[in-house]
C-alpha cells in the first residue's frame, strides 16, 4: 500500500458504533473517510423506531461503562456533557423473583451494601472484597486486554500480563467465583444476570467478567436523555466534524479484489474505492458473502462451530397509560435461570418458562411517550439460529404479557395503541446477521482474545474487521473500543508503511 504524498482515503461499511468510531478516528487524523450503510438511518441494533407519537430504541437501553464511551468524544476534542444530557438511574434497576419478592438495586453504595446484608448475613462486607477484586479486573481487562487487536501472541507475552492473565481468574469459571463469595439464590441471580448475554453459562465463563458486576454495581447505570438514538446521533455529529461523509440506503453486494488488495465496493447505487477498507458489517457476511472463497480468513465449517451469543425476540410496545409497579429497567426471573439458559446454550430451543426483561424508559424521560402513556421494551433471550414465525412471536408475547399484567396487577394489554415485534429474521434482513444473532460472538475462554476472529484480513491487505464478532467482542463499550482498536491499527500500519516504503 503505497498512499504516499496524498490524503489517505477509507471506506466503512456499516454505521454501528463500532464503524462511526473507526471512521471518526481515522478522519480525526487527517483521513478522507465515507461511511456506507445499507439501512436509512445510523445506528445499526442501536437504530431508532418513531412510531404512534412514540420514540422506541430499538437495540441498547443499558448505558454502562461510561467512561468508556466518553473516550470516543474525548479523543475527538470534546466531551459526552457537550452532547448529551446523562442521568444515573435510582435504583439502577429492579429484579422481579415473585409477584411479591422485588428487589430494587440502589446506586447508593451504603444501600446496596445493606441490601446484600438484609438477604445473607456477612454478604454486605462481602461484596466490599468481591467488587474490590471486580475493580482490578475492570482495569486491568479493559487496559491491559482489550485494547490489543489480538493479531499476535507476542502482544500478550510480557510477563505483567501474564502475571495479569492469572490475577484475573480467566481460567476459572465466573460460577465458581460468585459462589466462593455468596450462597443467597437471589444475590446469585443478581451477580450472574450481566453474563447471560455474553453467549455461555456462567460455569462456562471466564471469572475475568466480574468486572460487568463492577461496572454494574459500582460504575452504575445511565440514561441519555432522549433515548440510546441522541448517543449515536451526537457521534455522528462529532464524526462529520471531523469530516466523515454519511451515505445511507447504500447496500455493499461485492468487495473485488485484485493485486492484493480490494480494488472496488461495489454497491446498489454505484463503485467506491479507497485506500483501505474497514468493515464493520457483519464479519461471517463480509468474508462468506461479499468476498470471493479465495481471499476469505475462515471457511463456512469454521463459523458453524462458532458459539454465538443470543438472539432474542423484541417487542415495542405503547401503552395509553401509565403503569405503577415498573421502574425504567425490570428483570423478571421469577423462573429458573439455569433452565433459560440452558435453552440458549446448552440444548438450543424456545424457552419454557422465560426470563425477560423489561425497560420503561418513559419512568425517566416523558420525550419518549405521549403524556399519560408509557414506552415499553420487551426482551426475552433466545438461541440463535431458532425458526422464527409470527407463530412463535404471538405466543411468546402473549405469554408475557400475562405475566407482566398479574405482576402489574393491572390491565396492559387492552391499551396497547402500538405495537412492533422484532426478532431473528429481522435481525438477518437489517443487519446480515449471522444466525439471526443479536450480541454477536460468545464470550467464551476459548473464543477470547486471540481466539476471536482476528480484524485483519490475511489475504488482503487493505481490509479490516470491526464489530462485536471480533475483538474485543459485544456491548456498545466493546463495540467502541473495537472501532478505535481498528483505526489506531490502521494508522500505525500505514505509517510504517509509508517509512519502510521511503528506505
Amino acid at each position: 500500500m503505497n498512499i504516499k504524498g496524498r490524503r489517505k482515503t477509507a471506506i466503512v461499511i456499516g454505521a454501528g458504533f463500532s464503524g462511526i468510531t473507526a471512521a471518526a478516528a481515522l478522519a480525526a487524523q487527517g483521513w478522507e473517510v465515507q461511511v456506507l450503510e445499507k439501512n436509512s438511518t445510523p445506528g445499526g441494533r442501536a437504530r431508532v423506531l418513531k412510531k404512534d407519537g412514540f420514540t422506541f430504541d430499538m437495540g441498547p437501553s443499558w448505558y454502562w461503562m461510561p467512561e468508556v464511551i466518553g473516550s470516543y468524544f474525548q479523543r475527538l476534542g470534546t466531551s459526552v456533557e457537550d452532547h448529551l444530557d446523562l442521568k444515573r438511574l435510582d435504583p439502577s434497576y429492579q429484579v422481579i423473583f415473585s409477584r411479591h419478592n422485588t428487589l430494587e438495586v440502589p446506586a447508593d453504595m451504603s444501600a446496596l451494601r445493606e441490601r446484600f446484608e438484609s438477604l445473607e448475613p456477612g454478604a454486605g462486607r462481602k461484596l466490599d472484597r468481591f467488587l474490590r477484586e471486580a475493580r482490578l479486573k475492570y482495569e486491568k481487562g479493559m487496559g491491559e486486554f482489550a485494547a490489543k487487536p489480538s493479531l499476535s501472541i507476542r502482544e500478550f507475552a510480557r510477563w505483567n500480563l501474564i502475571r495479569a492473565a492469572v490475577r484475573l481468574d480467566l481460567f476459572r469459571s465466573f460460577s465458581a467465583h460468585v459462589r466462593s463469595y455468596f450462597r443467597h439464590p437471589e444475590l446469585l441471580q443478581l451477580l450472574e444476570f450481566p453474563v447471560l448475554f455474553l453467549g455461555a453459562m456462567p460455569k462456562h465463563i471466564p471469572a475475568l467478567y466480574s468486572m460487568m458486576n463492577y461496572a454494574d454495581l459500582s460504575l452504575g447505570t445511565w440514561y441519555p436523555m432522549g433515548g440510546f438514538g441522541k448517543l449515536v446521533e451526537a457521534m455522528v455529529t462529532v464524526a462529520e466534524s471531523k469530516g466523515v461523509k454519511f451515505m445511507y440506503d447504500v447496500d455493499v453486494r461485492e468487495l473485488t479484489p485484485g493485486d492484493g488488495s480490494v480494488e472496488r465496493v461495489l454497491t446498489g447505487k454505484g463503485v467506491f474505492t479507497a485506500d483501505v477498507i474497514i468493515s464493520s458489517a457483519d464479519y461471517h457476511f463480509t468474508e462468506q458473502v461479499l468476498l470471493p472463497p479465495a481471499y476469505r480468513n475462515y471457511s463456512a465449517s469454521y463459523w458453524e462451530k462458532r458459539v454465538m451469543a443470543p438472539s432474542c425476540l423484541l417487542y415495542y410496545i405503547g401503552v395509553s397509560k401509565k403503569i405503577g409497579r415498573l421502574r425504567h429497567h425490570n428483570l423478571f426471573f421469577e423462573n429458573s435461570f439455569d433452565a433459560h439458559a440452558a435453552s440458549i446454550y446448552e440444548r438450543p430451543a424456545y424457552p419454557r418458562n422465560p426470563l425477560y426483561y423489561v425497560c420503561c424508559p418513559s419512568k425517566t424521560d416523558d420525550s419518549v411517550a405521549p403524556e399519560g402513556m408509557e414506552n415499553l421494551f420487551l426482551l426475552i433471550p433466545v438461541a440463535p439460529g431458532l425458526e422464527d414465525t409470527p407463530a412463535v412471536r404471538s405466543s411468546y408475547f402473549e405469554h408475557i404479557m400475562a405475566r407482566l399484567e398479574a405482576y402489574c396487577g393491572e390491565p396492559i394489554k387492552e391499551h396497547i395503541i402500538s405495537y412492533t415485534d422484532y426478532a431473528g429474521e429481522d435481525f438477518i434482513r437489517d443487519y446480515n446477521a449471522y444466525k439471526g444473532n443479536a450480541y454477536g460472538l460468545a464470550n467464551t475462554l476459548r473464543q477470547t482474545a486471540l481466539l476471536k476472529p482476528v480484524i485483519k484480513n490475511r489475504k488482503l491487505d487493505n481490509l479490516y474487521y470491526t464489530g462485536q464478532l471480533t475483538v474485543p467482542g459485544p456491548g456498545v463499550p466493546p463495540a467502541i473500543l473495537s472501532g478505535q482498536l481498528v483505526a489506531d491499527y490502521i494508522i500505525a500500519y500505514t505509517k510504517r508503511s509509508h517509512y519502510e516504503t521511503s528506505l
